[in-house]
């Protein structure tokens, strides 16, 4: 990476960590969450549901406002956890990791629903005539079935973490080789005079990532129906 600075690769490899940790810690609930709207009817449905894709549709700076009133060192969360767990998330890049998780969570649940709503299951009752458990079917005939919605949930929290900035910039603010990710740091040469060069090198890269993600995901949803030709 001589094209960069050391500034600039410490941004891109806090971000591409920021975006993993985001996507691959929020997918166990994104599974639980989307199975429970896909699967089950009960009272509050349409209210979760609303909750679920709530930040969609608020500024990302309120939601992040909101986690660090809940979240940070003065809220009553976490407070909470700093005081007995030593668990700190405000201004650190796991706070950032928290509230991309936050924001991509809607278009990972939203996925996994329609891939499971599509699903089969003839197939899954079958499983369960022939004695096995309920768990033993989730995790041998629905996940797999599910497999492309699970693939395109996870890649879409990926991408959305790593180009979120609003709430992440409001929750855990812009520090060097803390938090400061690729968004952050592309807003942070934008005040700078003359830093074209450094905008578009940072800006190549978000989009070099982004289309990898993807085009991996294509890959492996192939794959996984047998066909390994992109």
């Amino acid at each position: 990476m001589t094209w960069f600075t050391p500034e600039e690769v410490t941004a891109i490899v806090l971000s591409v960590k920021v975006a993993l940790t985001a996507a691959l810690a929020s997918l166990p609930f994104g599974i639980a969450v989307a199975w429970l709207l896909a699967r089950r009817r009960f009272p509050g449905k349409a209210l979760l549901d609303a909750v679920v894709h709530l930040p969609l549709v608020l500024p990302p700076v309120v939601m992040g406002y909101a986690l660090l009133m809940t979240l940070g060192t003065q809220g009553a969360v976490g407070g909470f956890l700093q005081q007995h767990f030593g668990i700190v998330f405000a201004f650190r890049w796991t706070g950032a990791a928290l509230a991309c998780a936050v924001m991509g969570f809607p278009l990972m649940v939203r996925a996994i629903r329609l891939s499971l709503e599509n699903t089969d299951r003839r197939l899954e009752q079958a499983a369960s005539t022939l004695g096995a458990g309920p768990w033993r079917v989730f995790f041998t005939i629905t996940l797999p079935l599910a497999w492309p919605g699970l693939v395109a949930g996870a890649v879409l929290a990926f991408a959305k973490a790593l180009g979120e900035f609003g709430a992440t910039i409001t929750f855990v603010s812009n520090i060097p080789g803390e938090t400061q990710t690729l968004s952050s740091a592309i807003y942070g040469l934008m005040q700078v005079p003359g830093a074209e060069s450094g905008i578009w090198r940072l800006a190549a890269v978000a989009v070099a990532i982004s289309l990898g993600a993807l085009l991996f995901s294509e890959w492996l949803v192939r794959r996984a129906h047998g066909r390994e030709e992109i």
